[in-house]
């Protein structure tokens, strides 16, 4: 999967667009649903552990509005996945930048 272009509400992968918040795996895409809005929960998350990812990548929103609470990068951590959050358009960018090299799940907020 590649990430070809996201703008505020919008993303490209690999040419097709969504509109709503996504969770990219290197073999399919999925919606994304939290149970608070601005906030990451350690359930938010759940559908991505089975895949075991070595990095996953949160993005926080255009703005990095997004709240990932410490008992949320706990539970990540004691998974052994590297976390990396930041606001969406980098971290469409980092990955980009790591899906070839390492198993990289991207969970992204598209708005605020």
């Amino acid at each position: 999967m590649t990430i070809n272009d996201y703008s505020f509400g919008r993303i490209v992968i690999d040419g097709k667009t969504y509109a709503s918040d996504v969770i990219v795996f290197p073999e399919r895409i999925m919606n994304w649903w939290r149970q608070t809005g601005h906030s990451v929960a350690a359930v938010d998350l759940e559908e991505i552990m089975p895949d075991r990812p070595e990095v996953l990548i949160v993005g926080t929103g255009a703005y990095g509005a997004v709240d990932i609470p410490p008992e949320t990068r706990d539970y990540v951590a004691t998974r052994k996945i590297e976390m990396i959050a930041l606001p969406t358009a980098e971290a469409c960018d980092r990955y980009n930048q790591l899906k070839e090299r390492r198993r990289v799940v991207a969970a992204l907020h598209l708005t605020c």
